[in-house]
């Protein structure tokens, strides 16, 4: 994504060639930073009050001291960014080695040029191994930089000529995508992981669960298995970027373009309109 501007705490706004990180950083020697990515509507990002929630409480199971001030940074880095449909990236790391003292970045940058292109043809999927992430101490559900795992999975999806993953554990129970949550439909019933497993509680995913009750759909959330996945009428991913993306493949299982994944999609963006 190409980067549009940069505030960095304390500072405010930065060139975007400028550095702002020191080399002793902990988010560089020991991946000791929480993130959130979300979309910009109308230059108004969405649900940051939620992101920012996740955010803290990610920031805490990492051990970073929470400093706040994140709103101003996004409002400065969207100002000097003049673009109203847009990403923005907060980051919060540990700071120097030793030194205690966090360090808060907000980046806007372009959204992905194929997102449309990808969302009308939709996207083939394969299954991966995952990891149990219940354990506290697996850090389940938290958004770190330590994401080299999931880079790694989208990599062996793209070697394999599908466009993401999802993971599932040994035994055979769905847990999520890379970056993204996992649905499939039957009926008029959505499935999806529950967060009990250790997953991330997507945003997104909250505003779809509250978009499907008013498009008269059932919503369930448990553990399921890939065979279950593999037997709906209908599969999807979402994720605050991407938003909904419908797939036409999971490990060489075709589905059909269902209207579900359409209908949230619709829905999504009448919840960002709405503020």
């Amino acid at each position: 994504m190409r980067l549009l501007a940069v505030a960095l705490g304390g500072r405010g706004v930065v060139s975007p060639d400028e550095p702002v990180l020191m080399p002793d950083d902990e988010a560089l020697l020991r991946g000791r930073a929480a993130f959130e990515t979300l979309r910009v509507y109308d230059g108004r990002p969405f649900r940051i009050r939620e992101h920012l929630a996740r955010m803290e409480g990610s920031a805490a199971r990492l051990g970073v001291a929470w400093p706040g001030g994140f709103e101003e940074l996004a409002d400065q880095a969207l100002a000097a960014a003049g673009e109203p449909d847009a990403v923005l990236r907060l980051y919060l790391t540990a700071g120097r080695e030793g030194s205690a003292r966090p360090v808060t970045l907000a980046l806007v940058s372009a959204l992905p040029p194929d997102l449309e292109e990808r969302r009308a043809r939709g996207i083939a999927l394969i299954s991966l191994l995952g990891i149990r992430a219940e354990a506290p101490w697996l850090l389940g559900g938290v958004k770190s930089t330590s994401y080299a795992v999931n880079m790694a999975a989208e990599a062996e999806a793209r070697s394999r000529g599908a466009d993401d993953a999802v993971f599932v554990r040994d035994d055979g129970i769905v847990l999520e995508g890379p970056v993204t949550n996992v649905w499939w439909r039957s009926g008029r019933t959505l499935s999806t992981p529950s967060l009990d497993l250790g997953i991330l509680a997507g945003v997104t995913r909250g505003a779809l669960i509250e978009a499907a009750a008013t498009l008269g759909y059932e919503v369930e959330e448990g553990h399921f298995t890939l065979d279950r996945l593999l037997a709906a009428e209908e599969v999807f991913t979402s994720s605050s970027v991407r938003e909904v993306m419908p797939a036409v493949s999971v490990d060489g299982t075709r589905f059909e373009r269902g209207p579900a994944a359409a209908e949230l999609q619709a829905g999504l963006r009448r919840l960002a309109g709405a503020g």
